[in-house]
């Protein structure tokens, strides 16, 4: 597995690319961000990755609103850390885990996979495959992503949890 997050973390939601930035390029582990990290990784590669660090803090925030005061906060101070619950991944070989809950960003990615999966298309935006804990959502983005579908995501969650 090579991406952000806690490694013992049972959500990982996987990422076509990752941050164009070199520290990040040769990354082949699991990695806790650290306090700040994701404050500089938005610092310096502009609004793209600021939304999808957004997108997945608002998505943890209104699965649990217990986990922090505001999806912000979240964000802020435990997103993709080590002592958080998750992780974005930048490779899909383990899609295979069992006891956990996977999620691919993206139509156009999941289906660049080529997975042997029997995901049901339920709209144009989401499938699922029980039997793999497996969610297709939108590329984690306010456009694709919005308040609702976040809502939408996370109903279809608690149906696999």
């Amino acid at each position: 597995m090579v991406g952000f997050g806690s490694p013992s973390a049972k959500l990982k939601v996987y990422f076509q690319n990752r941050p164009p930035l070199e520290a990040y390029q040769q990354l082949e582990i699991v990695k806790p961000l650290g306090f700040g990290e994701i404050k500089f990784i938005t610092e310096q590669t502009g609004n793209h990755w600021r939304k999808i660090f957004n997108c997945y803090a608002k998505f943890l925030f209104a699965l649990d609103p217990s986990i922090a005061k505001s999806w912000q906060d979240y964000r802020d101070q435990t997103l993709l850390q080590k002592q958080s619950n998750e992780q974005l991944l930048f490779s899909s070989r383990d899609l295979t885990i069992q006891n956990s809950l996977h999620i691919v960003a993206g139509r156009t990615y999941f289906r660049s996979l080529k997975l042997d999966s029997s995901c049901q298309w339920l709209d144009e935006h989401f499938a699922i495959d029980v039997n793999r804990r497996l969610i297709v959502s939108p590329y984690f983005d306010y456009r694709q992503l919005s308040n609702s579908r976040i809502l939408q995501l996370v109903s279809l969650v608690k149906e696999l949890e």
